[in-house]
């Protein structure tokens, strides 16, 4: 296995390449080969799920072979990726599978200095190997072979390099020692194998303490970001790399990397702090460094994992990006009907969004056509976007753009713009991140976009579900309110209803079904449709609740639910009340006075079909009110809930019977924060 999978990396032309499996019986990928790379550069995608957003996944779950040809394609395609490996490096992904099923995955790597292509050669031999692989992963598992290494993968050794003749050896060694400043050699891990004493004296250590070492760790000043970050890049985009850094107390130092498959060559010289070099101009990498991108990554991932709807998404990432990038305007597009649709803006007029909003995306506008193919723009001045699209027109005020495309699902949804007030140049490296950074708000916008949509949904079912108005009970006043939940959807399961039975006769009720979601919206319209069917054929409030009871445990929807249904005798001002499960009715009487009704409990509906709800006979003068209400307008977390109930008492006895819609109002004003939602019902009798 080892020899096959050196083999496709040489015969490739790839620089290294990381061999993942499939164990028979699971679904994710795992890593048991890396080769040409340290092992801690793949540490990140030990294990990868068949959807997690790599190319390795895609191609395995796809059946085809994937190709990134750069730095920036890679931003585009696998923003994660690309901000966790910021660097300039091209990748293939294969299926390994053999005549029966797919067994892992291939990923090679190469130098991004490569052709942007993969030519039909290389092709062949990735499949190829990956063929030969297959075969030799079906007989390991034929033969019972465990296919994952007792202790990680395993990193299979560079290939050997010539060995020089006693003779030629003193001679390279005098040949180093001649260069002007000093050198030394890092291994595929970063470890020091070989320093001269020029070296060894201009990082003022020792030489013996450093061969073996970490440069990091054996010199406590090289422990900063950029030189472990251009280590890792020399070593994933296999081309020269440079930086410059202090030993104190005032000693600049310029080191220039040379990478190979053996390892990285380095050469040391004093340097200004400037960071220019005798004999050489070494420069930090341009655009944002790592630890800057990473910290972007962290505060945009962790806001956008907060964002609900589309707005939120443009709020967060207005609020994140504009400072972190120097930007001072964003327009946030997606396509809609055939029409570019602005969904959110910072830092510009209205009006002149306005003049954008609606065009169709046959226009000739960068943020149509980043949107419609996914290749972002990068415009240092407005001469480079005229000439692009000369039809453009400089009402903006701003001196440089960033267009970029939002994916999702290996899609574009829609397109990012970021706008300067001052001239902005964007260097490979920067252009990578911000395409990176775009791709994560792509995602959360999709997610954002998706949730819009369940919530209109949720909403349109709901309110289809509640009464729009109540009936009109000749001898009764009533008032009704609803607030939705300020979590999940923003839906419940809160419902109530008023039911005319016939001329001096009606029914009331109110419940609350278990959850916040679409489930529980639609078990809401069926019990609500239960309790009206069986009170109109003159059920009485327990056999109402006992029938509704045996119709929800027949359907198992998995959900609880609490209800009240009162009878209304309006002739002889009499009510009849049965609870499953919910708090007790309110009675206001004529005199000001308030009572919880001390009706006895039953069970929520829906757990046991043969339970009994037993009923409570209470007088309802005129003058008196009736309010029927859910848990959200009383409990609330670290609040006794008796302590609730008997404020909620206190504002009905303090507040007007002969308002009910004030009286309502007043009751859900006082509310406790709405994490729930709320439904009210109140009814008094008239004279």
């Amino acid at each position: 296995m080892d020899t096959a999978m050196a083999a496709v990396v040489r015969e490739s032309g790839a620089f290294g390449g990381l061999l993942y499996v499939r164990p028979p019986g699971e679904e994710a990928l795992w890593l048991v080969t890396v080769a040409g790379v340290p092992h801690d550069i793949a540490a990140p995608w030990r294990r990868v799920a068949p959807t997690d957003p790599m190319p390795v996944a895609d191609a395995v779950r796809e059946r085809r072979l994937v190709w990134v040809g750069g730095q920036e394609e890679m931003a585009r395609q696998y923003p994660r990726a690309a901000l966790v490996l910021p660097y300039d490096f091209a990748l293939s992904a294969a299926p390994v599978a053999s005549h029966t099923a797919v067994l892992g995955g291939l990923v090679l790597l190469w130098s991004g200095t490569r052709s942007a292509r993969l030519g039909p050669d290389e092709r062949d031999v990735i499949e190829t190997g990956c063929h030969h692989l297959g075969r030799l992963l079906q007989q390991a598992a034929d033969r019972g072979d465990p296919l994952l290494p007792a202790h990680g993968p395993r990193t299979l050794s560079p290939p050997p390099g010539r060995t020089p003749s006693p003779t030629e050896a003193a001679a390279i060694s005098a040949f180093v020692d001649r260069l002007p400043g000093g050198s030394c050699a890092l291994d595929m891990t970063g470890r020091i194998t070989f320093v001269t004493p020029a070296a060894a004296e201009l990082v003022g250590a020792d030489a013996s303490g450093l061969v073996g070492a970490l440069p990091w760790e054996a010199l406590p000043w090289m422990d900063v970001p950029q030189v472990e970050d251009r280590y890792r890049a020399a070593l994933v985009s296999r081309s020269p790399e440079a930086f410059t850094v202090l030993r104190p107390p005032e000693t600049w130092l310029a080191f220039e990397l040379y990478p190979d498959s053996s390892g990285i060559s380095v050469r040391i010289t004093r340097a200004d702090p400037s960071g220019g070099a005798t004999g050489a101009r070494s420069a930090p990498p341009a655009g944002p460094s790592r630890a800057t991108v990473l910290y972007h990554l962290m505060h945009l991932a962790a806001t956008l994992t907060e964002a609900v709807g589309v707005q939120d998404v443009v709020e967060q990432t207005a609020d994140q990006l504009l400072p972190a990038l120097g930007a001072q305007a964003m327009v946030l597009m997606t396509a809609v009907d055939g029409r570019l649709k602005i969904l959110g803006y910072r830092g510009y007029r209205t009006e002149v969004m306005n003049r954008f909003d609606g065009v169709p995306l046959t226009s000739d506008n960068p943020g149509v056509h980043v949107l419609t193919t996914g290749v972002p723009g990068f415009f240092a001045s407005f001469a480079e976007l005229e000439r692009d699209y000369p039809a453009t027109v400089h009402e903006d005020g701003m001196a440089a753009w960033a267009i970029l495309p939002l994916i999702a699902s290996g899609r574009p949804i829609g397109s990012l713009l970021l706008a300067y007030e001052q001239p902005h140049v964007f260097p490979p490296g920067e252009r990578a991140v911000l395409t990176s950074l775009a791709g994560l708000v792509g995602q959360a916008l999709d997610r954002a976009r998706l949730y819009d949509a369940k919530h209109h949904l949720a909403h349109r079912l709901q309110s289809a579900l509640l009464p729009h108005t109540l009936p009109e009970v000749a001898g009764l006043k009533v008032a009704a309110r609803y607030l939705p939940a300020a979590r999940g959807l923003g839906i419940g399961g809160d419902f109530y209803d008023l039911i005319r039975l016939d001329g001096h006769t009606a029914g009331a009720t109110i419940g609350d079904v278990q959850g916040h979601n679409v489930d529980a919206a639609a078990l809401m319209g069926q019990v609500r449709t239960a309790v009206h069917a069986h009170a109109t054929v003159g059920a009485s409030p327990d056999d109402v609740l006992a029938r509704t009871n045996r119709l929800l445990t027949d359907l198992d929807p998995g959900l609880f639910t609490s209800c009240v249904y009162v009878h209304l005798d309006l002739a002889t001002h009499r009510a009849c009340v049965a609870t499953a499960g919910h708090p007790p009715p309110l009675v206001r009487h004529a005199d000001g006075r308030t009572e919880l009704l001390g009706v006895p409990p039953g069970l929520l509906l829906g757990i046991e079909p043969n339970t009994l709800y037993p009923a409570l006979d209470f007088r309802l003068p005129p003058g008196s009110v009736l309010a029927l209400y859910t848990d959200g307008l009383v409990e609330a977390p670290g609040v006794d809930l008796d302590d609730a109930t008997a404020a909620l008492a206190g504002l009905l006895e303090h507040s007007d019977p002969t308002d009910l819609d004030a009286m309502a109002d007043t009751l859900v004003r006082h509310a406790p924060t709405p994490g729930d939602d709320i439904a009210l019902l109140l009814i008094s009798p008239c004279a």
